[in-house]
């Protein structure tokens, strides 16, 4: 699980959002924040792995906030979620690092972009590092990951399907090495029995996926999804 910070100093807004992470596979809202200084101290416990920010806080703003982050060495990914729109703000978040910049006000589906393009840039550094790859190739799929487009519905893809989660799915049944079971593969993806028995039978029926008969001694048999690699 990508554990969330959740900073606002509207105490409504920052509810409405920790909703919205809480909606999302694979995230959780860890701690909430209504100012710099209680984000900072929620940092500093070291369990914070990706800051929803915003700019307009009542102590500090946003972007000075995180400017302490780094000095003080703390490693947290953020997002900016903020009614900043200008220039000058936008490009010092930029050269501060903030991953993604989100405008208020926002949709569910907007937010949820963002998270699932983190998520991926997540999985795939855990995958070139775990592979001790480097060259250009490598560096471009990391940079690649944090793309926000295409759409949910990616070509190629039937509708309703998702690029980020078809890559999530991929990734569990890949470290997995061992056929994986529609309820095994939920369990490790945060996601409901049903869609990821949905996106199961569309990758094997594409060839991805190698489909498997495990028999019980009871009811019928269990279906069972292993990695074909490429």
């Amino acid at each position: 699980m990508i554990d969330v910070l959740v900073v606002d100093d509207d105490f409504r807004v920052a509810e409405i959002n920790a909703k919205y992470v809480g909606k999302v596979p694979g995230f959780r809202v860890a701690a909430r924040a209504h100012s710099a200084a209680q984000a900072l101290a929620a940092v500093e416990r070291g369990t914070i792995d990706l800051v929803l920010l915003d700019h307009y806080l009542p102590d500090q703003t946003g972007l000075e906030l995180v400017h302490r982050m780094r000095e003080q060495g703390h490693g947290a990914d953020v997002i900016m979620i903020t009614a900043a729109s200008d220039v000058t703000t936008v490009q010092r978040a930029m050269r501060l690092g903030a991953l993604h910049y989100l405008v208020k006000p926002f949709t569910f589906a907007a937010l949820r972009t963002r998270l699932d393009s983190y998520a991926a840039l997540r999985r795939t550094v855990d995958r070139v590092g775990g592979r001790g790859l480097t060259g250009q190739e490598q560096v471009d799929r990391i940079f690649g990951a944090l793309r926000t487009s295409p759409a949910p519905s990616a070509p190629g893809l039937p509708s309703g399907h998702s690029e980020p989660t078809t890559d999530l799915i991929c990734g569990v049944l890949h470290r997995a090495g061992h056929p994986l079971s529609a309820h095994e593969v939920a369990a490790e993806t945060g996601l409901s029995r049903s869609t990821a028995q949905r996106y199961l039978r569309h990758l094997e029926q594409a060839g991805r996926l190698r489909l498997s008969l495990k028999y019980g001694d009871t009811g019928g048999p269990e279906h069972r999804y292993a990695w074909l690699a490429p």
